[in-house]
């Protein structure tokens, strides 16, 4: 079991560069797999989680060309001490040779997923087009994730899928048997997910007519984006979208831009640290994910984006880029500049929480930094991640010495504007820990965070890059 301990600093300072956005980076392998011709995927994110996407999809076929040896970044001396030079540069490209979509093969064996709840929920509309069976496991974690809401539309589309029911729910193991022709459906999401949309929208690749699917909220749309990138048949209006069976055609070049997921623990870092100044480089600034910056402007937050640019085609040459300008508008990126602020609270509720459902935790920090109380509604989603993300951090928080009231659906954050450094628990949650991480660099004495190997499931490189801009 690893530990990361953190002492206080001054502020942070800097300009770094972030890794790829984990979300495309699974979405850029899957449809690159199932397209037909050869896929580079640049800045493609090497974690735990899109690296068990790549697995899954080599064990059915696909060749999928890595890295041979990654260059590791350099250690520093100290916890999280002042870096003395920075990180080397990792290799992230990696190639994908398409099969097409029917070009996949039965695996030998189950599918094992590890943590990734995007890899089981995504692959599963993809496999329930196949003609052979399979298994989807995972680790103990994911074996509780709720599994009926891709089971129920999937069901109807006529894929055999089926998982381990308890009470009302089914969790994995998933148990699929494609069908090589599905049926069309239309269907209203009764949950806000975009893992849901993404898993009917790749089945409706493989459907017989138009599939069509209506959201309550709009989600983070990056498989729509990516699939008109991959020139499918797909359209999208307001709430709904609508998918025809159409063969996918690679793009050749993907650049996946960094992932704002990860750079919202080093902006509430810089904004709750008085007289930061720090610059993250060539963010992903899709609008259903920017809840996060905008949540952050309205408490007060000196935060500036700059250069916005598209990530589509980018790495391609004029005379090879589509002509297609919705290809062209694929992902809009820039960077990020925050200064240290005085934050205040306010309420957090309605159609924004989609847009930031993964920054809640960090967010949750920055409120024990605002002056007055911070009201967060419509928390239900994360109590179903890989664990109950606000009980987990209330119960850190509090040992900490922060002031929250908890409920099933809200929370409620006094601020305080100081935290006492303690041994904490990560709940063998990513988020969890590299929140309490930044929470550590504003607390009074030593923070100790038990069980931080778990970071590693969406952000390897988090240590190296705080170690870059930390000021003691």
């Amino acid at each position: 079991m690893s530990n990361l301990i953190i002492f206080p600093i001054k502020k942070i300072k800097g300009k770094i560069s972030l890794p790829g956005d984990k979300s495309m980076s699974h979405r850029a392998v899957m449809l690159s797999s199932i397209a037909g011709g050869i896929t580079e995927i640049e800045n493609f994110l090497f974690c735990e989680d899109c690296l068990a996407t790549v697995n899954a999809f080599k064990q059915m076929g696909v060749k999928i060309k890595l890295p041979v040896t990654p260059i590791p970044p350099r250690r520093t001396s100290g916890a999280t001490g002042q870096a003395s030079h920075k990180s080397q540069a990792r290799k992230t490209k990696i190639i994908v040779y398409g099969k097409g979509l029917r070009g996949l093969k039965k695996p030998a064996q189950p599918l094992y997923l590890g943590n990734s709840g995007t890899s089981m929920r995504l692959l599963s509309g993809i496999l329930s087009g196949q003609e052979f069976y399979t298994r989807l496991e995972g680790d103990e974690s994911l074996t509780k994730r709720p599994m009926k809401r891709i089971i129920t539309p999937l069901k109807l589309m006529g894929t055999e899928i089926k998982g381990k029911k308890r009470l009302s729910n089914e969790y994995p193991p998933l148990e699929i048997n494609g069908s090589p022709k599905l049926r069309a459906i239309k269907y209203k999401i009764p949950v806000v997910s975009a893992q849901v949309k993404s898993a009917i929208l790749l089945a409706g690749l493989y459907a017989n007519k138009e599939t069509e699917i209506e959201e309550i909220i709009k989600t983070r749309d990056h498989t729509e984006k990516m699939l008109k990138l991959f020139e499918a048949d797909i359209k999208v209006k307001g709430l709904k979208c609508k998918i025809k069976s159409s063969a996918l055609c690679s793009p050749e070049k993907i650049n996946i831009p960094g992932d704002i997921s990860s750079a919202a623990f080093f902006i509430v870092g810089a904004t709750i640290l008085a007289g930061s100044h720090l610059v993250l480089k060539n963010v992903g600034l899709n609008p259903t994910r920017t809840g996060i910056i905008d949540v952050l402007k309205k408490m007060g937050a000196d935060i500036t984006v700059h250069s916005q640019q598209s990530t589509a085609n980018s790495l391609q040459s004029p005379e090879n880029r589509t002509p297609n300008t919705e290809n062209r508008g694929f992902e809009p990126v820039g960077d990020i500049e925050i200064k240290g602020s005085q934050l205040k609270g306010i309420e957090i509720r309605g159609e924004i929480i989609p847009r930031l459902i993964d920054e809640i935790p960090i967010i949750m920090l920055a409120a024990c930094f605002a002056k007055g109380e911070t009201k967060i509604e419509g928390i239900e989603e994360l109590r179903i991640k890989e664990v109950d993300r606000i009980s987990s951090l209330c119960y850190n928080l509090k040992k900490m010495e922060a002031e929250i009231k908890e409920k099933k659906s809200e929370v409620i954050i006094k601020g305080v504007g100081k935290l006492k450094g303690e041994r904490l628990n990560s709940f063998a949650d990513h988020r969890t820990a590299m929140t309490l991480a930044i929470a550590g660099l504003k607390a009074k004495g030593k923070t100790v965070i038990e069980n931080s190997g778990c970071i590693k499931t969406s952000f390897p490189d988090f240590r190296e890059k705080l170690k870059e801009i930390v000021f003691v």
